[in-house]
């Protein structure tokens, strides 16, 4: 199990995400729709259309 820090948020990216988008890729979603630093030490969730897959970004530093 990784820890996480207790002052990270959790940002749940609303809608169908595409899975074949790489981490970097997400990372720019990240800042573009949801306004948020994706540097700044939060995850961020994103989920696939069945719902059955889900991608976590997050930067430790």
């Amino acid at each position: 199990m990784i820890p996480v820090p207790a002052n990270t948020r959790g940002w749940l990216a609303a809608g169908v995400t595409d899975m074949r988008k790489g981490f970097t890729s997400l990372a720019a979603q990240a800042e573009a729709v949801l306004k948020q630093d994706p540097f700044a030490g939060h995850l961020f969730v994103f989920r696939g259309r069945r719902g059955d897959l889900v991608k976590i970004i997050w930067w430790d530093g």
